[in-house]
């Protein structure tokens, strides 16, 4: 009898990431307020509250934005529309992205969108100079001072993790060692690629504009809601 072996196609590790994305938000924009969250409770003998885990859970989903943004680079059909729209929901996410973050809408850093364009433009410049390594070297150099000053979300520590990913697109066994390395600041991300070591290569049930276009919304529109939300529970 033939064993169904575990995979996910790109749908399933876009939900995947969307679900822990939201359980992470959660916590960071209605949990911290709600004092029954920051109780402490026992799980599997440790000492933890109900924002802890909620936050704990979100680390997944950066690292498989991540890989899903090289998956998306090398399976796009045109660049030029793959970086607009990240710098067009790049820009509509910046004031929720603030008003989540801080109560005032006063918020240096800027949203994970930005973050994303970021590595997706240094992808494009390593494949036009793909013969000149010195040019690469200027492109990842550029990009990683574009991290830090810009302050996009994860800073030089999320574009690293983008390189990673991208230089070892081939290679998963290096790619997994070297980026839960990288990932030592924030080691709950590791468990990122259980879920990306079963990637099949396939889209799956996510087709056609209106489904990818959900997606890219959801980021902004999830925001809004749950700041909203922690207006009409908390006056805040």
């Amino acid at each position: 009898m033939e064993r169904h072996r575990i995979s996910f196609s790109n749908s399933g590790l876009k939900l995947i990431a969307v679900i822990t994305m939201l359980i992470d938000h959660t916590g960071l924009v209605i949990l911290r307020y709600w004092p029954s969250a920051l109780e402490p409770v026992s799980l599997f003998g440790f000492s933890t509250t109900l924002y802890q885990i909620s936050r704990t859970i979100g680390r997944i989903a950066f690292p498989i934005f991540c890989f899903l943004l090289v998956e998306g680079f090398r399976h796009t059909s045109s660049r030029f529309r793959y970086a607009r729209n990240l710098f067009l929901f790049a820009l509509i996410s910046e004031i929720p992205f603030n008003y989540m973050f801080s109560t005032d809408g006063r918020w240096e850093n800027q949203n994970v969108y930005f973050t994303l364009l970021l590595g997706f433009l240094v992808f494009c410049a390593l494949e036009r100079f793909q013969n000149q390594l010195l040019l690469q070297i200027l492109s990842v150099t550029a990009g990683f001072a574009a991290s830090m000053i810009l302050k996009a979300d994860y800073d030089y520590r999320g574009f690293v993790l983008l390189m990673i990913l991208y230089f070892f697109a081939f290679r998963p066994a290096e790619r997994t060692l070297l980026a839960c390395i990288s990932l030592y600041w924030e080691w709950p991300a590791c468990f990122a690629f259980l879920p990306i070591h079963f990637y099949n290569g396939e889209r799956g049930f996510i087709k056609g504009k209106a489904a990818k276009y959900f997606f890219y919304g959801f980021y902004p529109v999830h925001m809004i809601l749950l700041v909203c939300l922690r207006h009409l529970l908390f006056g805040l």
